[in-house]
């Protein structure tokens, strides 16, 4: 893209280009500082040290105490050419059976393998809530191929990827067996057989979850919210949205589809009960799978994170007082409370028999599997809960980071330019970051910090930047106009070290490191919201 003008000449602040004139004598201006202030003339400039032994490793970067960094999706890999983005963003999950909705996916810093010094504390996990039947959003767009893990595919209904993870086969045979015993007291003659029974419930069950999932999916499409996938697995399903309802009425609507379509398909299934033996395998499977239903449906209403219910009472806060934030404060608190709540009480109801079991029929191992399964339902919820505050902090400090505040002010060189004269020449002026240029001032590409830090001091005079550079690709040039998720998606489009930033008239404003968005991204995260 050519510069405006042909030169390159930098503008100060924020409304001049952070690069400078191509030639040595030109003045050096352009923002001094990641917040976008005009910067005082009178203040010190921090030089670009010449070795890598000084604060700034010999390269143009800040230390740790100014620069901001931020986890920005995909991390990029030292050479600019490889990043990986698996994510925030970004980011709520609902499984459908067990009840899990996702957090809205903003940006997620476990997306990249980022310096494990820089990292914000539990990078390492996807932020995602439960809720029966789940709703990812909030993430950066991502493809909608699922990553490593994601599990078989097994069709693309309205476009949207499903698949089943290698935990439902676990839960599966779970299914298969506490069905199965069940089914030998019902119908002791089948035998055997009962176990085929028990696999075709489970199957349907897992149908009727997809269902579930498929009415989220179908409301998020409506709303033209990107879907990432579906997946079935452990404890149910989760539609992985991408995006945030813009307005607390979609936020409730796309919630509460999930638990209407288990009522409905309870009274279908109900319906269909009515023209059937009830002592036959088909009056048994019915009747099974409208319970199930109708306990997905109740369970997923529950008003609390990550369930559905806790959207929907996010939803009903957001409206009342106007900040999403303070909605998903009050529900993430329910949802810790229902979590409790189910640790302490589902053991308990099924001992006294309240959810149909009779006292003699408890014995110890169906006691143990109570406590284990109230346990896994609890940290589910907790977790979600959790989650959806951490996601819900990241949206609200995710306008803090602009391109234009986290750019660097950067020198123009010739290719041929050794790299000493080119960090001269960026410490003389003040900047952190160096462009090559062709003879007109036109952008060629960006010198890679990495590659300056990998070069001693006494070979930097014989060696000429144009080696240590990465060729601009269209997408390494983002605009100076961008913030906050917008910022984040065009990083994690074009992975890479360093991007140009441009001016809307094509003039280069100066360069962004990927290591300082995601400076910024973890401290925006430290602070509270």
């Amino acid at each position: 893209m050519d510069v405006s003008g042909g030169s390159g000449q930098p503008r100060s602040g924020n409304d001049e280009p952070a690069v400078h004139s191509a030639d040595p004598a030109a003045p050096a201006t352009g923002p001094a500082d990641h917040h976008g202030a005009e910067p005082d003339p009178a203040a010190p400039r921090r030089p670009l040290p010449p070795t890598k032994e000084s604060g700034h490793s010999g390269h143009p970067g800040g230390d740790d105490e100014t620069e901001n960094r931020t986890e920005a999706g995909a991390r990029p890999a030292d050479d600019g050419k490889s990043g990986t983005d698996r994510t925030p963003t970004g980011t709520d999950r609902t499984p459908t059976g067990a009840g899990e909705a996702r957090a809205p996916r903003t940006p997620d810093p476990a997306d990249r393998p980022a310096d494990p010094a820089h990292r914000a504390p539990g990078a390492d996990h996807e932020h995602r809530s439960l809720a029966h039947s789940g709703i990812a959003k909030g993430r950066p767009p991502r493809s909608k191929e699922a990553g490593p893990g994601g599990g078989i595919l097994m069709g693309r209904p309205f476009g949207v990827p499903v698949y089943v993870a290698p935990s439902w086969f676990l839960v599966a045979a779970l299914i298969t067996w506490v069905f199965g015993g069940q089914l030998d007291r019902v119908l002791p003659e089948l035998g055997a057989a009962r176990y085929l029974v028990s696999l075709f419930f489970a199957v349907a069950f897992y149908a009727s979850v997809l269902v579930h999932e498929l009415a989220h999916t179908i409301a998020a499409i409506r709303f033209k919210l990107p879907v990432r996938r579906i997946q079935l697995q452990f404890f149910g399903g989760v539609s992985e949205i991408e995006k945030e309802a813009e307005t607390p009425g979609r936020e409730f609507v796309l919630a509460f589809v999930g638990p209407l379509l288990s009522l409905v398909l309870a009274g279908l299934f109900y319906l269909a009960m009515q023209p059937v033996e009830p002592g036959t395998v088909p009056g048994v499977l019915l009747a099974g799978l409208m319970i199930s239903n109708l306990i997905v449906a109740i369970f997923n209403l529950l008003p609390g994170l990550p369930l559905d219910g806790g959207r929907m009472l996010r939803a009903v806060v957001w409206k009342i007082t106007g900040r999403p934030m303070t909605g998903t404060v009050a529900a993430a608190w329910v949802g810790r409370a229902l979590a409790v709540s189910v640790l302490v009480g589902l053991p308990l109801l099924n001992s006294s028999g309240a959810l149909g079991g009779g006292s003699e029929d408890v014995g110890g191992m169906d006691t143990v599997f109570d406590a284990l399964l109230a346990a896994i339902l609890a940290a589910i919820i907790w977790t979600g809960a959790g989650n959806s505050l951490r996601m819900a902090r990241l949206r609200e400090h995710l306008p803090e980071l602009r391109a234009r505040a986290l750019t660097r002010r950067a020198v123009p060189v010739q290719g041929d330019t050794p790299l000493s004269e080119a960090l001269r020449r960026a410490n003389a002026a003040g900047a952190r970051a160096l462009v090559v240029v062709d003879v007109d001032g036109n952008p060629l590409s960006l010198v890679r910090e990495a590659a300056i830090v990998g070069v001693p001091e006494h070979r930097r005079p014989w060696v000429a930047v144009s080696g240590l550079a990465q060729e601009l690709t269209e997408g390494m040039r983002v605009s100076a106009e961008l913030a906050g998720e917008d910022l984040l998606d065009a990083l994690r489009a074009t992975p890479a070290t360093e991007y140009l930033v441009v001016e809307e008239t094509g003039e280069i404003y100066g360069v962004l490191s990927a290591a300082d968005v995601e400076r910024a991204f973890v401290k925006a995260m430290a602070r509270p919201a």
